[in-house]
């Protein structure tokens, strides 16, 4: 073992934001900019090594013990999130969930049977629920903007970042559900064992925080 606590980090944009936050704070993330096909990069000067894996991974090897740290957006974490803390909002990533529909499509009038096309089924769910309505939620794979427009759906729950998907398909936004961003989580048990090593590693987040802003 190196003595290092481990990161998982969510492959892609996420993984190059953390890359340049922490730069930012004075870490050698040199290791990260060439990666190769490794998947373990020690980051010494940050105290951890650097795990990349998809979003979904993140947290299934935070919550089991096997990385102390991930980064991973809060579309996954309220899509899949089950036990670990969320110590840091990182900022980026920054978009939204939001309820669309095809433009001019009045979702909520009427009591007829609803559809809802969506990748993230129980942030869907849960979000009817809170207002108290039944929509049958279809799970989607690929682009949910087909749905509406395929009359498979009567609307979508979907991560909107500027909307102009949205508008080159005809679709609007009905409603916002919740903003969405990167997050910083931690195993429950690390927090307690290696308190120290973890406060470091947020302390050193934070400083690349305040060095952007």
């Amino acid at each position: 073992m190196s003595g290092l606590l481990r990161l998982a980090l969510t492959k892609g944009r996420l993984e190059a934001e953390t890359r340049a936050l922490l730069a930012r704070a004075g870490a050698d993330v040199s290791p990260l900019l060439t990666p190769g096909r490794r998947l373990v990069h020690p980051l010494p000067g940050a105290g951890v090594e650097a795990v990349l894996a998809k979003a979904p991974d993140v947290i299934t090897y935070v919550e089991h013990g096997v990385c102390e740290l991930g980064v991973v957006g809060k579309d996954t974490i309220l899509e899949q999130g089950r036990s670990f803390y969320e110590v840091l909002d990182l900022g980026f990533g920054a978009c939204r969930f939001a309820l669309a529909v095809k433009r001019g499509d009045d979702f909520f009038g009427g009591y007829g049977h609803r559809r809802a096309a969506t990748k993230y089924p129980r942030v869907a769910a849960n979000y009817f629920a809170g207002k108290g309505l039944d929509v049958e939620i279809i799970k989607i794979e690929g682009s949910v903007e087909l749905a509406p427009v395929l009359g498979l759906a009567d609307a979508i729950v979907d991560i909107v970042e500027t909307g102009a998907t949205l508008r080159e398909n005809g679709l609007e936004t009905v409603e916002d559900i919740c903003p969405v961003s990167a997050r910083l989580i931690v195993n429950v048990a690390a927090m307690k064992m290696k308190r120290s090593a973890v406060q470091d590693f947020i302390a050193l987040c934070r400083k690349g925080l305040e060095a952007k802003a």
